[in-house]
């Protein structure tokens, strides 16, 4: 859809959140009491953010059509609307309005563990506007002892109790409930690169924007939460279009657990996909490749097949200011990837560290080393000149682990509104290839938030 049809529609859907929120704080049969103020009734929040990214010479004896270019740089921009509603007690209505410009390195391909989740698969040079999100959560207090949620984006200031259920319907991210972690999580505060802020290995349902449209359902009990959601898989994989009414789906499944040690807070979490779908068998389209002598295309065997993955996520705090992180993951390395990266098994490990002891506690700096590799299969898939979601040389004839180390300082130039972030990555084996890189990559963020 266009813009230009999107504008009027914003208004639509804006007014149509007002008149409903409106419509069930006035609701007959009320509980007084239960009504939040109208100063509470609804939420506006903001947000912008550029990335200035470039990467730097480093060898590169051939190319192919999914390869990283050397010396090249480019720059993205985002600036978000998140409008909020209360629809009845614990209800919300929330609608992420976008406007989004620009490109990654080499237009988002080249590296599997992509160098920034600001950069999504779909490039533009002039600035669209677009719907992120447009969901309603519920929440169903279950006991008496309560807990605080702080105001944010997509999150009005309010008690719940610990004990409780959430439900979450309509279009958001996948993980904006599954698989998140204080430290590496957000590509607009923290870390940018894609293996650093979810599993690498984590084929989470989405468009190449990374939203979807499904439900999900959450139970928090004491230390314990447990959590399950159905998705909309993309028509075909990696594209901008959702094939709608679970025709392709992905099941989710999480476990997590909240503990202290040495009486500092962490938590650690399975995680577990299920992807039903259009896909290929890898060995299927090279059997094929060699009967017709092409490069071997996935599209051409697809059927109806399952891909499946496991992961798990710990955070730790160690001390007041510092903080450790790790992810771990595995998934089904015999069918194509479907919606994220071309990643099989993926290690992450890291820490994080706020500036209170140099009296800049709004600042922080990280690092974060990441281990990206890939089956047999995509190995031989990919040397035959087979071409994944974001890499594709041409050839692979000598392949191994990608391996990345990312680091940044992230500065808060004006209180906790303005922050300006320098990045560092050096990306070994770039695609799994040791036969181009090592290659560095370093980038400038200014991100804004009301």
């Amino acid at each position: 859809m266009t813009s230009d049809l999107r504008a009027p529609r914003l208004a639509a859907v804006a007014c149509v959140l007002v008149w409903v929120a409106m419509g069930a704080a006035g609701a007959e049969d009320a509980d007084p009491d239960s009504q939040p103020a109208p100063a509470d009734r609804f939420a506006v929040h903001g947000q912008a953010t550029y990335v200035e990214q470039e990467d730097g010479a480093f060898t590169a004896p051939y190319s192919g059509p999914n390869s990283l270019t050397p010396d090249s740089g480019r720059e993205t921009a985002d600036v978000t609307l998140d409008l909020g509603a209360r629809l009845w007690r614990n209800a919300e209505l929330w609608l992420d309005e976008e406007i989004d410009q620009g490109y990654g390195l080499s237009n988002t391909l080249g590296v599997a563990g992509f160098p920034s989740g600001e950069a999504y698969k779909v490039g533009r040079n002039q600035p669209y506007l677009r719907t992120a999100r447009a969901f309603i959560r519920q929440t169903i207090d279950l006991g008496d002892a309560t807990q605080e949620a702080g105001d944010a984006a997509n999150q009005f200031a309010d008690s719940y109790s610990k004990d409780r259920w959430v439900f979450t319907v309509g279009k958001f991210g996948v993980p904006d409930i599954f698989d998140v972690n204080q430290y590496a999580h957000d590509p607009r505060g923290d870390f940018l690169n894609w293996s650093a802020i979810e599993a690498g290995s984590f084929d989470y349902a989405a468009d190449a924007w990374g939203f979807t449209v499904g439900a999900a359902a959450e139970w928090y009990h004491g230390d314990w939460t447990v959590r399950g959601g159905i998705f909309d898989l993309s028509d075909v994989p990696n594209s901008t279009r959702l094939d709608p009414g679970m025709h392709e789906f992905q099941l989710d499944a999480e476990l997590e657990h909240r503990h202290r040690i040495a009486g500092r807070p962490g938590k650690l979490m399975m995680t577990v996909f299920q992807s039903h779908g259009r896909m290929g068998l890898l060995d299927q389209a090279l059997a094929l490749a060699q009967q017709t002598g092409l490069p071997p295309n996935t599209a051409s065997v697809r059927s109806w097949r399952t891909r499946t993955g496991i992961s798990f996520n710990l955070e730790q705090e160690l001390t007041r200011d510092l903080g450790l992180f790790a992810r771990i993951g595995k998934a089904g390395g015999n069918v194509e990837t479907y919606e994220f990266t071309d990643i099989d098994r993926a290690q992450e490990l890291g820490l994080s560290l706020k500036g209170g002891r140099w009296s800049r506690p709004d600042d922080t700096v990280a690092i974060a080393g990441m281990n990206n590799a890939i089956s047999g299969e995509r190995e031989a898939y990919l040397n035959a000149g087979g071409l994944g979601i974001l890499v594709g040389d041409g050839r692979l004839p000598q392949p191994s682990t990608e391996r990345i180390v990312e680091t940044y300082y992230s500065a808060a130039a004006y209180s906790q509104i303005v922050f300006v972030t320098v990045d560092f990555q050096r990306i070994f084996n770039p695609a799994y290839n040791t036969q181009r890189g090592p290659v560095s990559v370093v980038a400038v963020r200014v991100h804004a938030q009301l």
